[in-house]
């Protein structure tokens, strides 16, 4: 993709390569790392480099050419920066309404509260939970991102102690979560350079808590639920201010509040990404632990259950950070497999390294199978080898990450593609047998294959899953 949308003085314009080459220096001096101007012009509107890796613009004289190049690819919805050091969590940064249209980044940040009432036991237990937590999806490692400190006390002291006993014990980003600026300046104090994000700044309190962000340097949250006319007047009193760095906060609602939730995110981000409107181009916060507050009588499963699903629709609807309470991985998986699905970059499929694969302690006897790099397709194949405690041979073929059918229709998978990719891993040095089995989704290329590469195909099952059936039943008959 060579054109998106941003956002200008005027509204909304088209920004493509050529934009971005007038205001560069245009000597073509290669020191970017690209061949010319006009190669890193593109590579910046498609935000695979920053402005800043072009070393001339950076001189004194092209300050006025910097500023608006940084001007112009400002994008919709401001990045904030949340904590220090490596551990410090980027949100929002959205240059788009809609995934389809470029690519969404920094993905949405998921932090889990802990009370200033809790025992201390318990604190640690749940800050440790959430450092710890990782799931391996698809070749990525899914984690959770920062601790919500709230005060259910409303006493400074025991906030500033609870703030601290958590600082001493994690390096994650912090959320600082209070509507007494009293509480949230104790907390400060206990974290002073922790760059934590303020929870939250009202109609009531607004000035206190921008004093407070002011002065220890942190992005502020404005709380106006339900009420986007006050939310966006709030944004601008605290940015005339002085406070850059806002996250909204527009309510977050259960049962017959729930419709009117998810209208006012959308809502908020359209006006930020279709309009320009930059009082509300801020990152957005949702709150789904609110399935745990005034729950009546129902059980904790059911509210684990209503604070996953609440947390997917806001993941969905454009929630830059979440604040959940329950730390059940069963309950956390869909949230963050979701997020994960929709963070990754459409123009790009997820792929793995193309190669050989070795499963097992295979010898020269053992079969070779092949799979295209498409991630999820590669992933499943390996995970059913793994579990049938198959010693074989995987060829990974480089198909541009496209699964096996799209890859043999699009003419990304080919005859002359695997015999290449079996000459380069070497593998007739590794068996004596010389027979391929193939996925079914190719068996249209067998003969192909054979003819190019000399090999013997074995036309294997469409799904991987019978992979250990077909070695048992296909393989051993062919030996």
């Amino acid at each position: 993709m060579s054109e998106r949308e941003v956002k200008g003085k005027a509204g909304i314009k088209e920004l493509s390569p050529i934009d971005v080459y007038k205001l560069l220096p245009r000597t073509n001096c290669k020191e970017c790392g690209e061949e010319n101007c006009m190669a890193f012009a593109t590579k910046v509107v498609n935000r695979e480099v920053s402005i800043d890796s072009c070393p001339p613009l950076l001189k004194k004289e092209n300050e006025r050419a910097y500023k608006q190049l940084k001007e112009m690819l400002k994008p919709a919805v401001k990045e904030i920066i949340v904590g220090v050091g490596d551990k410090a969590v980027k949100i929002g940064g959205k240059l788009v309404m809609y995934r389809h249209e470029f690519a969404y980044f920094n993905p949405t940040a998921i932090a889990i509260d802990v009370t200033d009432e809790m025992p201390e036991q318990e604190i640690l237990d749940r800050v440790k939970r959430t450092a710890n937590f990782n799931f391996e999806y698809i070749g990525q490692t899914l984690k959770l991102n920062m601790i919500a400190v709230r005060s259910t006390s409303n006493d400074p002291e025991r906030y500033r102690a609870t703030v601290k006993k958590v600082a001493e014990n994690t390096n994650l980003p912090l959320i600082l979560c209070s509507l007494n600026p009293s509480v949230l300046e104790a907390g400060l104090m206990a974290a002073p350079k922790a760059r934590p994000l303020l929870y939250a700044a009202t109609k009531d309190n607004w000035k206190e808590m921008a004093e407070l962000a002011l002065m220890y340097g942190c992005p502020l949250t404005v709380f106006v639920p339900n009420n986007l006319k006050l939310l966006k007047s709030l944004s601008r009193t605290l940015l005339e201010y002085g406070v850059e760095d806002l996250v909204l906060d527009p309510g977050t609602f259960l049962s017959d509040g729930l419709a009117e939730t998810l209208n006012n995110f959308t809502m908020v981000r359209r006006a930020a990404c279709k309009r320009g409107d930059e009082l509300l181009g801020f990152p957005l916060i949702g709150v789904p632990m609110v399935a745990w507050m005034n729950r009546g009588g129902i059980p904790d499963e059911l509210a684990k259950w209503r604070e996953a699903y609440l947390a997917a629709m806001l993941i969905v609807r454009y929630a830059d950070v979440l604040i959940m309470h329950n730390i059940d991985g069963w309950a956390l998986l869909p949230p963050v497999v979701l997020r994960q699905n929709i963070y990754t970059d459409p123009r790009k499929p997820v792929a793995v390294e193309p190669g050989l694969k070795v499963f097992g302690t295979p010898d020269e006897n053992s079969p070779v199978m092949f799979t295209t790099n498409f991630a999820l397709t590669y992933y499943t194949v390996a995970s059913d080898i793994e579990n049938a405690k198959v010693n074989a041979y995987l060829l990974v073929v480089d198909t541009e990450g496209i699964a096996v059918d799209s890859a043999v229709a699009g003419r990304k998978l080919t005859a002359e593609k695997v015999a290449d990719a079996l000459k380069t891993a070497g593998i007739e040095n590794k068996v004596k047998h010389k027979k391929l089995i193939i996925p079914g989704k190719a068996a249209r290329l067998s003969g192909e294959i054979e003819e190019m590469s000399g090999w013997q195909v074995l036309v294997g099952p469409r799904d991987s899953s019978d992979i250990p059936k077909f070695l048992q039943e296909k393989w051993q008959a062919a030996q």
